[in-house]
């Protein structure tokens, strides 16, 4: 039976001993113990820390599920950067040490698990193709792997990243070849990454040793590409926000309309490009220096979508975030309405990867559970929800009702 567990990465407001007991009190059977630098940072955490935290869990019924190295912003102020494909031998060095920390921490507290993600394809890879990010991962893999002891290492697909669907994922288990590497399968991840979600996770489900669950819903699909000669824009699969390196100029592009966001008007050459890209649509203009900077209601979900977009530099990816503040709340002339009137997402399916309580969205939980078990998976299924640490007591609660009615699918089908 799938055994429920809790990431502490959503109760970031307690500390670690009180993130245990609300994860115990509310029913669950596992936590997911985070990286994090002030309530469970690995580097100060000595041997004597480390025993009490065992022994703690020794009087507990709750046991810890994962350790969970892939941190949004532990090793730098850059989601997931560096990581195990970063070209710099120092920068990987620094979360494959990462990584063997939550391994040594695992054989301590007595944890099955410990997980990481690929990282994301950076404008490093793009500059240098004759490198191949694939088997920077495998080499980077088995040196992780070197004092495994009884630990499975798990990896996480996620979108935007080189491993981002199940498939990769499955692949690069058969290449490592180890019983102790396995799959990391996140529902929401999955949901967004795969066109036939079900047949998906029945096809992942022997490689799979560990489970993220959240929920989804279907968002305003956006691909954030840098201007090439052989551009394609498929405006059945998204609507497309197009980088000019030249000028640092974007040009959002839709079935509806173009908007041309400038520091400087463009020259006669940039402009009739911008116009064969635009079609029909006449391209209204707009200051770059006009846009708002900074919004609170929507710097999370900016923030979450720009992590997920590959190849761009950090500075590209900033600069587009204005861009995209405008784009979610702006009326379009042509329509009257917003012209992204849902969460922008940057995903294979167009569904938003922006964790929600179970419930919230669209993901069948008693098709996935019963699908997963059909299919051979028995082990800890973790709610992630980062994005709801100040509201924790309810995404805790509301989670465990939701995800145990679930688990009862048998129940449900007498």
């Amino acid at each position: 039976m799938i055994k429920l567990s809790y990431s502490t990465n959503g109760l970031l407001n307690l500390n670690l001993f009180s993130a245990i007991d609300a994860v115990e009190r509310a029913g669950y059977d596992g936590i997911e113990l985070s990286f994090d630098k002030d309530q469970f940072n690995p580097f100060e955490l000595n041997s004597q820390d480390l025993k009490k935290i065992r022994d703690y869990f020794d009087t507990k019924s709750i046991k810890p599920a994962c350790i969970a190295t892939p941190t949004i912003a532990f090793l730098s102020d850059r989601p997931h950067e560096p990581s195990v494909i970063c070209l710099d031998k120092a920068g990987r060095k620094q979360r494959i040490a990462l990584i063997k920390k939550g391994i040594e921490i695992a054989k301590t507290l007595k944890a099955p698990i410990v997980s990481f993600g690929s990282g994301f394809i950076r404008d490093e890879h793009i500059r240098n193709p004759q490198i191949t990010p694939n088997e920077i991962l495998a080499d980077s893999i088995h040196e992780c792997m070197k004092d495994i002891g009884d630990i499975t290492l798990t990896i996480e697909p996620e979108p935007g990243m080189l491993i981002e669907t199940l498939d990769e994922g499955m692949a690069i288990v058969k290449t490592i070849g180890s019983r102790q590497f396995r799959l990391h399968m996140d529902l929401c991840h999955a949901y967004c990454s795969q066109k036939n979600y079900i047949e998906a996770v029945a096809a992942a489900a022997p490689y799979t040793a560990y489970l993220h669950i959240s929920d989804t819903t279907t968002g305003c699909n956006v691909k954030l590409k840098p201007y090439s000669s052989d551009l394609v824009m498929d405006f059945d699969f998204a609507d497309y926000l197009i980088y000019f390196p030249d000028t640092c100029d974007f040009l959002f592009a839709s079935r509806e309309q173009s908007i041309c966001f400038y520091d400087d008007m463009p020259d006669g050459a940039t402009l009739t490009t911008m116009r064969d890209l635009a079609g029909v649509n006449a391209i209204q203009f707009i200051g770059y220096k006009e846009l708002k900077m900074s919004d609170d209601t929507l710097d999370r979900e900016i923030n979450t979508y720009a992590v997920s977009v590959p190849g761009l530099s950090f500075y590209v990816l900033d600069r587009a975030k204005p861009v995209l503040r405008y784009l979610r709340t702006a009326l379009s002339k042509k329509t009257g309405k917003t012209i992204l009137d849902k969460k922008v997402a940057n995903t294979l399916t167009g569904k938003v990867h922006y964790h929600e309580i179970p419930g919230y969205g669209e993901i069948d939980f008693k098709q996935t559970f019963q699908t997963l078990e059909e299919s051979g998976f028995n082990g800890y299924a973790t709610v992630e929800l980062y994005h709801h640490v100040n509201t924790w007591e309810k995404a805790l609660q509301e989670s465990i009702q939701i995800l145990s009615n679930a688990r009862n699918y048998r129940q449900g089908a007498a």
